[in-house]
């Protein structure tokens, strides 16, 4: 199930945790909270439990804490100025 669950894990940190909107505009969620519930949800749809994402991955809320602010860096880094 570890594969299926890595797969399930990549692809929605792909589609659902992004940077936060310049300006604090209204955007990507920046609330790890709430990320991590929608996360597990949308296991627990595909037959995955938060088991099998802890068995493969750690702890789900810290991960996607790490991608969230992996993402929040890049994108300052490509906005910022280069001189």
């Amino acid at each position: 199930m570890t594969i299926k669950a890595r797969e399930f894990i990549d692809f929605w940190i792909e589609n659902s945790v992004h940077a936060a909107e310049p300006l604090r505009t209204a955007g990507a969620s920046q609330d790890v909270a709430e990320l991590t519930r929608r996360c597990i949800d949308a296991a627990k749809g595909q037959g995955i439990s938060e088991n099998d994402m802890q068995a493969e991955i750690g702890d789900v809320a810290e991960y996607i804490r790490i991608k969230l602010k992996a993402a929040n860096k890049a994108e300052n880094d490509r906005n910022r100025p280069s001189y």
